[in-house]
């Protein structure tokens, strides 16, 4: 029933990636797979690619939406527009590259252990163990649907940050974006019950919607609009205009708020684009727009022409 709101927190790769697969292809050239330490003993999968073109500018590191579903099969084609970059990928806690498994079918143990709070921990460790062997570059921090979230935590540990980039992602408190996506499809009363579900007195470890309440504990208390709109750092937040898993309201809601930044704000509203800048037309891609703006702030020392 809540198969929207779920999405609404995920990347939605499986136009990209197609029906499920079981091997590990081999790397494309230039890219590295890279564990990273977290809490517990536990690994992070990253992928890594160095700068297509010489010289190298810049660094991103992006973080992906949610789910159980890696980039490894795509992200060459995904970041090719990076060219002058170096690319860190960083996963969730659990997921391999390499799966393709749907959102609605991840693992028990995976569910489990998927929280905000959770993941963000595991990125600060794997951030702080991985560019601490890191030359200094610009780097742009980018989120992914859900993986905005954790933009305002981990910025503070870049002490190069050019900047943060959302794609999909309505820069609102998680909570809030999701009570619009409810009203958008007639489903309010679906979204109170889930929110007197989290606040009940069941274990965390019940699984309500498909998550855990721990998640969605997680998720009701996440606050992440008022962190981007006060942060110093520029923000280029870019949608599309056909979004089905994030209402235009909350972009727009977002974007009025963020207008009164004292740092740039840039916002790239894609016509006719769906959730991953995919369209109106077949084959039409929005990325390639994106990665140009970035492209231009590494030749011309951050500045960046707005749309």
């Amino acid at each position: 029933m809540l198969a929207f709101f779920c999405a609404s927190f995920c990347a939605c790769w499986g136009a990209l990636w197609g029906p499920a697969a079981q091997a590990q292809p081999a790397m494309a050239p230039g890219w590295t797979l890279q564990p990273l330490p977290a809490p517990g003993g536990a690994q992070l999968l990253a992928l890594e690619r160095a700068p297509v073109l010489a010289p190298l500018r810049y660094r991103v590191i992006a973080i992906p939406g949610s789910g159980c579903a890696g980039m490894g099969t795509f992200a060459p084609r995904y970041f090719a527009g990076l060219q002058h970059a170096q690319l860190l990928v960083l996963h969730k806690p659990g997921v391999d590259p390499w799966a393709r498994t749907p959102a609605d079918a991840c693992p028990p143990d995976f569910v489990q252990r998927d929280a905000l709070s959770a993941w963000r921990a595991a990125a600060q460790q794997a951030l702080t163990a991985w560019l601490a062997q890191q030359p200094a570059l610009p780097t742009w921090l980018l989120g992914i649907s859900e993986g905005a979230e954790l933009l305002a935590d981990l910025a503070p540990q870049l002490p190069h940050l050019a900047g943060l980039v959302l794609i999909g992602a309505s820069g609102l408190d998680p909570q809030e974006a999701g009570a619009l996506q409810a009203a958008r499809l007639g489903q309010q009363a679906a979204w109170q019950a889930l929110a007197r579900a989290q606040a009940g007195e069941a274990p965390d470890h019940a699984v309500v919607q498909g998550r855990s309440l721990r998640y969605w504990r997680d998720l009701w208390q996440w606050r992440l609009a008022q962190p981007l709109r006060d942060g110093p750092w520029p923000l280029l937040q870019v949608w599309g205009g056909a979004d089905a898993l994030v209402p235009e309201a909350a972009y727009q809601r977002f974007a009025a708020r963020a207008r009164q930044r004292s740092a740039p704000y840039c916002a790239l509203r894609l016509a006719g684009a769906d959730h991953g800048l995919q369209g109106p037309a077949p084959g039409q891609d929005g990325l390639p727009q994106v990665w140009a703006l970035l492209e231009q702030a590494a030749r011309t020392q951050g500045q960046m022409d707005c749309p």
